[in-house]
């Protein structure tokens, strides 16, 4: 859903043309006659890595040893997944730079924030809503090249399952045999669904604008760490299991207006 940068800079700059400057103003032109080109205002923008978290789990030596469950690929297994859930977390709690789109009289609205929850009623009409309004926000041709993309709770992927199941033909049979897998395309958008959005949004738009920045220096790095100091003093009998990811994202200003905030009361 996102555009993905793994580096070791710490603030990856990058700009865009305001509006303000005259960006692909159109005027008129005479034959024989000098034309006036217009000036372009280049704002600067940056993406900062600098946002760290880690997982730390530790084991007695005998724990480790008479716990079969606890076998070293699954610790790293586990702590992956937990640094994984904080990357979708941290992507999606920056649904205030995003257009909203909410409930407004019972039905999907533009630039509503108010919330309404998700069905297979209306779940339809909230994926052509977001097509339109990327139109009307000249966005066409990114949405063409990148494709549209929701990134749904558990609660409203269900429903859009139901509304897949229950409308079309040899569709609706392979939805009802198989049921939606996640990163699934249906009604012209690429469908994922994550755990972690924050309460009442969902986020939706063109794909590939919104940036996330990795650290490569310390994403996927596994350091074990056999007999680690105490808290006071000593060293503990056992060893520890550590692992850390340091990112940083960015709504990029120029692209704001086609990534959206579904106001969703099923999250």
């Amino acid at each position: 859903m996102c555009d993905v940068t793994i580096s070791n800079t710490r603030v990856i700059s990058s700009s865009y043309i305001s509006t303000t400057g005259g960006w692909a103003a159109v005027a008129t032109v005479t034959r024989g006659t000098s034309l006036t080109p217009t000036d372009v205002v280049e704002v600067a923008e940056s993406l900062t890595i600098s946002t760290g978290r880690q997982v730390t789990t530790y084991f007695d030596w005998a724990d480790l040893a008479q716990s079969p469950w606890t076998a070293e690929s699954e610790i790293w297994v586990r702590t992956g997944d937990r640094l994984g859930e904080f990357i979708e977390t941290d992507v999606l709690d920056d649904h205030a730079n995003w257009r909203n789109i909410g409930g407004s009289g019972g039905v999907w609205t533009d630039n509503v924030a108010t919330t309404l929850a998700g069905s297979a009623a209306n779940i339809d009409d909230l994926v052509r809503l977001a097509r339109r309004v990327i139109r009307e926000q000249n966005g066409h041709n990114k949405m063409t090249a990148n494709r549209l993309g929701f990134v749904w709770n558990p609660t409203s992927f269900e429903f859009l399952e139901a509304f897949a199941q229950a409308n079309g033909f040899e569709s609706a049979d392979r939805a009802l045999e198989r049921g939606l897998a996640p990163q699934v395309t249906y009604l012209g958008a690429v469908h994922y669904v994550s755990n972690d959005n924050a309460a009442d949004h969902v986020f939706a738009g063109v794909r590939k604008l919104m940036r996330v920045g990795i650290l490569r220096g310390t994403f996927g790095r596994m350091h074990r760490v056999e007999s680690p100091a105490g808290d006071t003093g000593g060293i503990h009998s056992g060893v520890a299991f550590y692992s850390r990811v340091d990112i940083g994202t960015l709504t990029p200003t120029t692209y704001n207006t086609i990534l959206f905030d579904v106001n969703d009361s099923n999250s």
